[in-house]
């Protein structure tokens, strides 16, 4: 019986639906590159606004200084995604993203959170993240991944929280499941 269900598989792959022309190339749908942004994938338009980050920026540069300006908000977004990457329980969400785009707009929106001389040039955070299905879990290895990457920058707790409770009020934006 298990011969008999395995050449039915195979004879299934080789009817015209399933078969492949040897000498013909695989068509895959053009990936439109971003004349903005150079290396990150273009994106349909959409209304740009600091108000898209999801939180009001703290007053003065205390807290941008207590994460160490740029350079530090930098290495701690891409410590954030390396670390989403690498976490099986969140991988699969990042499979199809454009990670250069992420982290760019990832960094604009840390950066204006937390004070800096930065623009935010990304979606607002429901659009963003509709169609996701992030779960209250996956949030939580969000959070997770974020509180390592920022102790790894040696961020103090004090200023870990108060940056972890300007994102907390997102929640229902992110999290669609």
């Amino acid at each position: 019986m298990r011969l008999f269900l395995i050449a039915a598989a195979l004879a299934t792959l080789n009817t015209p639906a399933f078969a492949q022309d040897a000498d013909a190339p695989l068509e895959l749908p053009p990936v439109v590159m971003s004349t903005e942004h150079p290396g990150e994938i273009a994106v349909d338009a959409y209304e740009r606004s600091d108000a898209n980050a999801g939180a009001t920026p703290f007053q003065g540069t205390a807290m941008w200084e207590a994460f160490h300006g740029e350079a530090g908000v930098s290495r701690i977004v891409d410590a954030f995604v390396a670390r989403n990457v690498a976490d099986p329980r969140i991988a699969g969400t990042f499979v199809s993203h454009d990670l250069i785009r992420l982290r760019r707009t990832l960094k604009e929106q840390f950066g204006y959170i937390l004070g800096g001389p930065v623009t935010y040039s990304g979606r607002d955070m429901e659009s963003s993240h509709r169609d996701l299905g992030l779960q209250a879990a996956d949030m939580g290895a969000l959070v997770e991944n974020l509180q390592a990457a920022m102790q790894a920058e040696g961020i103090s707790f004090p200023a870990q929280n108060r940056f972890l409770a300007k994102l907390a009020p997102m929640k229902p934006d992110v999290v669609t499941r």
